[in-house]
Order: C-alpha cells, then structure tokens, then sequence
C-alpha cells in the first residue's frame, strides 16, 4: 500500500509543519488560512501520514477538515473561526509526544484530535492530560479508557477492541464454529482485540487452537499461515492492521486458507479494500465504525459523504477517516455548546451531547468518556455493483449499548 499515493490524495492539500517548525515538503496537506487578525480556535492533529498507516492517516486528515469547514461556514463559535494544525507523529510515541508539547506549548492549540495507533494515542493523552487540554482520541484503544490512564481530559471516540471484536465474535462463533486460531500483531491493538475476541467466545465455548503473533510490518507470513493450516481451525481471527492486513489476507487467499475456513478481521479496511483488491478480502467478515454506503439508510451518513465529496473530487469518506470528522466536531460542538474554550466549562458540554453527526446515535459514557456507538458487521463483496466504492455489505449491526462494553468498574473506577 503506498502512502502517499495520488489516489487518495486530494487537490485541497494541507500545508503541515513538524518539528522546529520546518515545512513538511512530503506532505499532501496544508493548513486553513485565516486573516492574521482574527483569533482562530486551534485544534492539534497528531496523526502518522508517514509509515504504514498513512493512507489511513491523510483520510483522517481530509475528514477532520470538513468539520472544521461546517464549523466556520456556520460561524463558528460567537464569529470565532477555527483551523487545524496537523503535524506527522510517524507512528512513533516518542515523536508524537513531542510534536503534542509542541503543539500545546508554541501553538497553543485549545483542542487535540487524533493519533492512529494504541500505544501513540497514550503518549498524547499523557501530554495533554498533564497540561489539562481536551484530548480527543480516533484510534483502536482499551487502556485509554482505563482509570490509570484516563484523565476527565480525555475522551475516545473511536470504537475499543472489546467493544469491536466482541460485536464481530458474537455474529460470527455461533454461525462457522468453535476451533478459533488467531494471527495477531505483537502489538497492544493485537494483544486487545485477541482479548475481546476471546471474552465473546467464552458464550458461545470457542477453543482457541493457536495464537501466531507478528511484528508491525511483516511482509512474509509463508512461515506462519501453514501452521494454522494444519490445526484445521474453524474460524481465523486475523488481527492486524494497515498493510499487514492487505498482505495477511493476499497470502491467506494464496495458500487456499478460505476453502477450509472462515476469515474474519475485527476491524475490515476500506482503503485496505481498495489497495488489495477483491479476491484477497472476499468473503471475509469484519467490523467497523463506519461505511459510507449507509448513506441508503442514515440521513446524516449521506449529509456528511456529500460535503465530503464536495470537498475532495468525488471520493467517499473511509471509516478511519470518518472518525477524523468527528473527533474533530465534538470538541467544536462541545466548545459552542459551552459558549467558552475553557475546558472546564467543555468537559461538561461534551458529557452532556446526544449528537448523530454521520452514523446514527452516539454519546459519551461519563465515567470514562468512551463513544457509545453502533458496530456495523460488514462483509467483503467480489463484485462492486455500485461502482469501485461499493465493496462491502453490511450484513449486522451492534446497536449503542453500554452493555457491550467493559464495566466502570471493569475499568478500576470506583462509584
């Protein structure tokens, strides 16, 4: 999967600067102007647009700056317009920790939306929770919600892997079997979504046969798929992400894997989808936040592709991106709610909000500021019939429910 690719890079681009304030050349993106004297309302935007989450990572990008167009053309918060200032964390926690301080200490952003990756989003929650701004998380994560880490600062937006692989594993335990391997990223989103997984099969009696775990960035897996091969599984549970995602499944497909199981992923990839192809992702069952094609059914889903379409040549929103869009109009929302960017007057705006920005209802659980929200179950198509976009169906949906996820007191707080 490339990066930077031109296919999903946008005309409008972003200017970013990282580091000591060095123009990032490589970047498709640039900064909204604003007339120098017009306070503007600043929102970090930490996210990895280089390494192998960048597609992902620039969608993020893309999305985040439509809320920040709705923002402005409604006026903002009393006229007060807003920008984004989006810096490169490289997929890297000591890099997205320092570009955080820098964004809080020189640019004195009033918010911070993003990361992509687990370990990185709790390097920025670290930062901005002990210098008490509003962080915003879009990425796969269950320790930020836990009481060590959590802070009344911190809110996710995103989904969690318990409450991601629990939604995928009860739709599908009961219906292909109860002999479960694993392949999994030796990493803490891996390790997590293998926990929800499991902790949703404990009703349905699975065996987990093997676990075969990874490195980020693997490009060989001839030495682990036959392995798993020759247990004979029901079920696979791949759990990894970005490019180890495309190849893990291109090979799965390669080494006849589907003929004698079922291949199912926590999370499926749209713009993984598209850079693989059809045959690799066929028939394989996964989860998401978000798929634009809902757009048939959501009303909100089709206002926000719309104006992202508008905003980018035509192209549809991707799931990670879309969350970039929200992360984003929360805390704005949250802000104009509160008449104020002090967050200790935002912290409780954005509690109280009941809000279906894009995909149906969602709000704030208040003990850990996790997103209550839908899972879809989606399933890959062979054949678009909609055109390139049209790649999965939505086959199940995980209604809100605070029931799926862990228990405040789970998550060691105390009532």
């Amino acid at each position: 999967m490339k990066t930077t690719s031109s296919k999903f890079i946008t005309r409008r681009r972003l200017l970013t600067t990282v580091g000591t304030g060095a123009v990032l050349a490589a970047s498709p993106f640039r900064i909204n102007v604003v007339r120098a004297d017009e306070p503007t309302i600043k929102v970090g935007f930490p996210t990895p647009l280089t390494g192998p989450y960048g597609t992902e990572a620039q969608d993020q990008v893309r999305a985040a700056q439509v809320a920040i167009a709705e923002f402005n053309d409604a006026g903002g918060l009393n006229g007060r317009k807003a920008e984004l200032l989006v810096r490169d964390s490289k997929l890297n926690p000591g890099e997205a920790a320092t570009r955080t301080l820098e964004l809080i200490e020189k640019d004195k952003v009033n918010f911070v939306v993003g990361s992509l990756s687990a370990s990185v989003q709790l390097a920025v929650n670290n930062i901005t929770k002990e210098r008490k701004i509003i962080f915003n998380s879009i990425s796969q994560s269950d320790e930020i919600n836990e009481a060590k880490d959590f802070s009344r600062y911190t809110f996710h937006e995103a989904l969690n892997p318990h409450l991601t692989a629990g939604a995928v594993g009860r739709y599908v335990f009961p219906k292909f079997g109860k002999k479960v391997a694993f392949l999994t990223a030796d990493y803490a989103y891996g390790h997590q979504m293998v926990r929800g997984f499991q902790e949703a099969g404990k009703a349905f009696g699975i065996q987990t046969v093997i676990d075969v775990r990874h490195p980020l960035g693997t490009s060989d897996f001839s030495t682990l798929l036959p392995r798993i091969q020759a247990l004979k599984p029901d079920v696979l549970c791949i759990s990894n992400f970005g490019r180890d995602q495309q190849i893990s499944l291109k090979q799965a497909t390669d080494f006849g894997l589907k003929k004698s199981m079922k291949i199912v992923a926590p999370i499926l990839l749209y713009t993984g989808r598209l850079a693989a192809g059809a045959q690799a992702f066929d028939g394989v069952i996964g989860g998401t936040s978000y798929y634009w094609g809902i757009e048939d059914k959501v009303a909100s889903a089709k206002v926000f592709n719309d104006r992202f379409r508008k905003m980018n040549d035509g192209k549809v929103p991707s799931d990670y991106g879309a969350m970039g869009y929200t992360g984003v109009k929360v805390v704005l929302e949250g802000a104009k709610a509160a008449g104020s960017l002090d967050p200790e007057k935002v912290i409780p705006a954005i509690e109280a909000l009941k809000y279906d920005y894009y995909k149906g209802p969602e709000y704030y659980r208040k003990c850990d500021h996790q997103a209550v929200q839908s899972v879809l179950i989606i399933e890959s198509k062979s054949k678009p019939e909609k055109g390139p976009a049209d790649v999965f169906n939505v086959i199940a949906t995980d209604e809100p429910s605070e029931k799926n996820l862990r228990t405040c007191a789970e998550l060691g707080f105390k009532s």
